[in-house]
């Protein structure tokens, strides 16, 4: 069904992009081109996965800045414990960054 194919197309991609930035790691190749590439295929599953259960990219876009708005106010978003680095700063309801 397209449920399984775009789930499978989504974890196929992301693992293109993991791909990419291990042999970044492992060999200094990096390109730039081939990931930005690979993260508009994630994008692409994304989207039909997003379309296939009746929404749309812009709403999962929103309800996910919705849910880093809640951690946020809740002092939940952190890099401690597990050592993340996923400090996130929120500039706007449409950009933000990340931080180590």
């Amino acid at each position: 069904t397209r449920l399984v194919e775009n789930t499978l197309g989504l974890v196929g991609e992301a693992g293109e992009v993991a791909e990419k930035i291990k042999k970044f790691i492992r060999d200094e190749d990096f390109s730039k081109e081939e990931i930005v590439k690979e993260l508009g295929d994630v994008l692409f599953y994304t989207t039909a996965l997003a379309n296939h259960i009746g929404s749309d990219l812009q709403t999962v876009m929103n309800k996910n800045i919705e849910k880093l708005h809640d951690r946020l106010e809740r002092n939940k978003i952190k890099g401690s414990g597990d050592n993340r680095w996923t400090t996130l700063l929120i500039i706007n309801t449409h950009s933000f960054i990340y931080s180590q």
